[in-house]
């Protein structure tokens, strides 16, 4: 043979998409705009947004009480995803401990108002919310790829690798 290898085979490791997500500058951020987020959020609903909200229409009164609730489910669904994450970054938790914190802290679809009812709410209101059921879908998308149920696929030698395999030993049968 010229020594020339031509097996198609991958022995490297796989990659651990959650492992490497929540240890990069990529989850840093989101943990940060995430965290900015709650905070803007509290600080408006206990300051301007209490202002605004005796400026509302009767109407829309009802309709303010209940998606400021709504917001701030999501947005505690949102900062005890990103707690559990980093946790799990640094070291704080396993992977399998945040899997059994995921069925305590749900991360549920978030149902979107009523269009008639969210034109009435103030516009700051109509902002936040919107920003966190963008952040929301994006934590749900990478939930999904963090915590995918399937088992992590095994590599597999290709059949012509096993075949030359199988060549090579009776090769080296022969040469003794």
């Amino acid at each position: 043979m010229n020594g020339f290898d031509v097996t198609f085979r991958d022995d490297r490791d796989w990659v651990d998409f959650g492992k490497t997500y929540v240890n990069s500058v990529a989850f840093k951020t989101l943990f940060r705009d995430g965290m900015l987020l709650v905070e803007e959020t509290a600080a408006y609903l206990d300051g301007e947004g209490r202002d605004e909200s005796r400026l509302v229409s009767r109407d829309a009164t009802l309709s303010y009480a209940a998606e400021s609730m709504r917001l701030t489910t999501l947005l505690m669904q949102i900062a005890s995803w990103l707690l559990v994450q980093r946790a799990v970054a640094e070291g704080e938790m396993t992977p399998a401990e945040a899997l059994q914190e995921k069925h305590r802290v749900k991360l549920g679809k978030a149902e979107p108002p009523k269009q008639s009812d969210f034109n009435l709410l103030p516009v700051r209101l109509q902002q936040l919310i919107m920003r966190a059921r963008r952040l929301h879908a994006r934590i749900l998308h990478l939930d999904s790829l963090i915590a995918d149920d399937r088992p992590t696929p095994v590599p597999v030698e290709s059949p012509v690798a096993a075949q030359q395999g199988l060549l090579r030993m009776a090769f080296r049968l022969g040469e003794g």
